[in-house]
């Protein structure tokens, strides 16, 4: 059975890509949103986020009748869900993974469902969330068969197939990537893996991997923690350091050198959708053992606390060198707000938690310099935005959050300047 039409079910960071992609190989593409603004953007064939070369293939895709958007899901041959997967409101120690939205998600294209149609989730998930998805979808639709963890070989029978199929892209290389990264197919049945390779295959030119919902499930976690693990060496290496007045730079220069040593580069915390949330996924499933996992999430947690307290000493350190002013006549230059280099995506950025909380704590200016995005959300107000001119010139402590390529050509030898990825 052929993919004439595809759904993709949350058109943000992954879900608009890939149903572009789809579109862009003359498949017909439904994309799916509860965001009304988005959805009305997408139909004038532009973009409502910032990923290279994007807005050129949506535009195309709109314009030649291959993608539309749509508030509400309408019956097509496979559903990708691509909606988000945060934490819930609890103040435990491990955090809770929030699956609500994939529920309401699985909900909303129940009644469109029909007999040999495949559904995949895509969003990063615990581990047996697949198997949950599917148990909502029969439980809408009890007319209509689903695989389960406990009926194969007799899933294969089964009328809708279900897979677990997780992205693994890089933000700002999201188009290049999609198309030539290796892809984990975890499907229910053997049947549903395969029906999943010929959907991907579509325009994937990497592999695709089969193996099962579960383990699909953890191979995200595991890539994304192990990153996690390996960030937070270099970020208590740092800390290590700065107390024995050592040059955590030079020193993990000279550690590479050995042919078996890769150590990361530290920075103000870990943040983004994946590497700052996978890991206590696993560590939710299985509080007693993921040990290392845990720590390693502890120690990136407690990061940008380290910084905000650098920021502390730096203000004492100027007033006690200017006894005329005040702490009100001190003005702090925040520059990146992103969560990484380059990108305009601010989910779970440690930057802009930092620069929230100095701009909560201190009584005189703080302004930021975001060369990615024209305006703050709505929901700041403690700070403003400024050019990078403007605060090299104004400001009196300098703050450097993300290493932005506007920011690595500048020399700034200020003597109250906190400089947290070393291109200073």
């Amino acid at each position: 059975m052929s993919f004439n039409t595809i759904s993709v079910v949350g058109l943000g960071y992954i879900g608009l890509p890939t149903a572009a992609m789809f579109a862009s190989r003359k498949k017909n593409v439904i994309g799916v949103d509860v965001n009304q603004h988005a959805v009305d953007t997408i139909n004038r064939g532009e973009i409502h986020i910032v990923e290279p070369d994007l807005d050129m293939i949506v535009h195309a895709a709109v314009t030649e009748g291959y993608l539309k958007a749509t508030t509400s899901p309408e019956p097509a041959d496979a559903f990708l869900i691509a909606v988000p997967t945060p934490f819930k409101n609890n103040d435990s120690e491990v955090p809770e993974p929030d699956l609500s939205y994939i529920k309401k998600a699985s909900e909303a294209i129940a009644p469109v469902l029909k007999k040999g149609d495949l559904v995949i989730l895509e969003s990063t998930s615990p581990v047996g969330a697949t198997e949950q998805m599917a148990e909502w979808l029969a439980a809408a639709r009890p007319d209509l068969t689903f695989p389960s963890s406990n009926q194969e070989p007799a899933g294969e029978k089964a009328d809708i197939n279900v897979a677990h199929c997780p992205e693994r892209v890089l933000p700002g290389h999201v188009v290049r990537e999609l198309v030539e990264n290796d892809r984990v197919i975890g499907g229910m049945t053997a049947k549903c893996s395969a029906r999943a390779v010929e959907l991907y295959k579509t325009f994937v030119q990497g592999e695709c991997v089969i193996t099962n919902a579960r383990t699909a499930e953890m191979a995200k976690l595991t890539e994304n923690s192990c990153r996690d693990v390996q960030i937070a060496f270099a970020n208590e290496l740092s800390i290590i350091c700065d107390k024995l007045d050592i040059d955590v730079w030079e020193l993990i220069s000279l550690a590479n050198r050995h042919p078996r040593i890769n150590i990361l580069q530290p920075g103000p915390g870990v943040g983004g959708h994946c590497i700052a949330v996978d890991p206590w996924f696993i560590v939710s499933k299985t509080p007693q053992e993921a040990q290392i996992i845990h720590t390693a999430r502890k120690v990136n947690d407690a990061k940008p606390k380290w910084v905000i307290n650098k920021v502390k000493l730096a203000i004492s350190d100027f007033l006690q060198a200017n006894p005329t002013k005040s702490a009100k006549d001190v003005t702090i230059a925040c520059y990146g707000l992103a969560f990484k280099p380059d990108i305009d995506d601010l989910r779970e950025s440690p930057a802009l938690n930092i620069t929230k909380k100095v701009a909560e704590l201190h009584s005189g200016t703080v302004v930021a310099v975001e060369p990615n995005i024209n305006k703050l959300p709505s929901s700041i107000s403690s700070f403003n935005l400024s050019t990078l001119e403007n605060a090299k010139e104004n400001a009196d402590i300098h703050l450097l959050l993300v290493d932005h390529k506007e920011f690595k050509n500048q020399t700034n030898k200020n003597e109250y300047r906190i400089d947290t990825k070393g291109i200073w």
